[in-house]
């Protein structure tokens, strides 16, 4: 394979400890120069861990290629990811393609799910995907696996990442077909729609048929601070305070100046550190077991460059740059969602509606954020398949309780 080199080229960011980096193969080291054009495929290699492979593939493999920062929008990375292969004779063109975006699961680059390998409810769920004729394309994002910060939400660098998963696939030699329907939840919903709303002027070259979130992360452009938030009870014992203290983190990585100990208790401290290199899952057993509610992690009056900080990254990458997408987008909610609030959900799909998107909406009962996931093929696999043979969607802008 020739990697192309370009004049100003851009070196992959060493390793450093603060982000979480290291702890995996040499895979993910890239030293020689980041090609400027992002979707440039620049390794593969054959994944052998089951559980990383999926038991309904025939083939995977992990890929690393070029994309750009969610920073600035314009700094040559290098992201990792796998491609993954349905069982069965390729239909004339090749499979169409799933785009993948994981939930959050932690900043570490261990915690990659190329490398990590993905929860019970994710490979269930890319298993069916794979059944039913889908090759799965699965991007770790900016900073997971590969060196550097990872940045959460951040919708502009989940957009790159997700559309250059989708060009270095086309390069693998796979029986992959220019027909992608883009797929996430939670953190990778946000992706779903941040990928949607960037792909005409990002990545005009991908055939992009529709897109699927559930457990989406919008913001409202025009709700004001704080407006119709839902009111937890901060002294309860909640392992959601995970995604505080990787925020903080993120924004630290983008500040450095920020001092923990200006946000965090004295007896919050020891988690925060532990939150560079704890995955998820186990971050979050952890601060259940520390009997931490936020009221005692976090200090009762946190300065206010703090609260600065962090309004200027959610107004920098926060939001979509458009709700006018140019393919069918489906939305899936769990009406007991509070991982975030159904209500922020379904306002995304009346916005979207209204911005002239055709939006198949579905609000399920009695389902929270983690069980719509699987819930929901049953209506979005049929979507999926509409949308790649060129069928009409039919807008559903006020879904009903189902």
């Amino acid at each position: 394979m020739v990697i192309p080199t370009y004049l100003n080229a851009q070196h992959a960011p060493q390793a450093q400890e603060q982000y979480g980096d290291g702890r995996v193969s040499a895979f993910y080291t890239w030293n020689n120069d980041i090609p400027a054009q992002p979707g440039e495929l620049l390794r593969t290699e054959v994944v052998t861990t089951p559980y990383i492979a999926l038991d309904q593939a025939t083939q995977a493999i992990r890929i690393l290629y070029s994309s750009t920062s969610g920073r600035d929008s314009k700094t040559p990375i290098v992201v990792s990811g796998t491609v993954h292969i349905p069982k069965g004779q390729a239909p004339q063109g090749g499979w169409p393609v799933v785009l993948w975006a994981h939930g959050t699961v932690g900043l570490a680059d261990s915690c990659a799910p190329s490398w990590n390998g993905r929860s019970y409810r994710d490979v269930k769920y890319l298993n069916r995907w794979l059944e039913e004729g889908f090759a799965v394309v699965a991007t770790d994002y900016e900073g997971l696996g590969v060196a550097g910060p990872h940045l959460l939400i951040n919708n502009p660098m989940l957009a790159y990442s997700i559309l250059d998963s989708g060009r270095a696939a086309l390069k693998t030699n796979l029986p992959l077909a220019n027909k992608f329907v883009i797929v996430g939840q939670s953190q990778g919903g946000a992706g779903a729609v941040a990928a949607s709303s960037y792909s005409a002027t990002y990545a005009p070259d991908l055939n992009i048929k529709g897109s699927i979130g559930t457990g989406v992360i919008y913001k409202d452009p025009q709700a004001k601070a704080g407006e119709n938030d839902l009111k937890l009870n901060p002294h309860e014992v909640s392992p959601s305070l995970a995604y505080g203290i990787y925020s903080f983190l993120v924004a630290k990585s983008l500040n450095p100046e920020i001092k923990a100990e200006d946000v965090f208790t004295p007896q919050a401290l020891a988690l925060v550190e532990q939150g560079r290199n704890a995955c998820l899952v186990g971050f979050m057993s952890d601060i259940q077991a520390s009997g931490l509610s936020p009221a005692k992690a976090y200090q009762p009056h946190p300065p206010a460059y703090y609260k600065e900080v962090l309004e200027q990254q959610s107004k920098s990458y926060g939001y979509y740059p458009t709700l006018k997408i140019n393919h069918p987008v489906f939305i899936g909610t769990g009406a007991n969602d509070i991982t975030p609030d159904a209500r922020s959900q379904m306002k995304l799909v009346a916005d979207a509606c209204q911005a002239g998107t055709v939006v198949e909406g579905h609000l399920y009962h009695g389902l929270g954020h983690s069980e719509t996931v699987n819930a929901s093929l049953k209506d979005s696999i049929p979507f999926a398949k509409k949308v790649i043979a060129g069928q009409k969607i039919q807008s559903i802008c006020k879904p009903e309780l189902q």
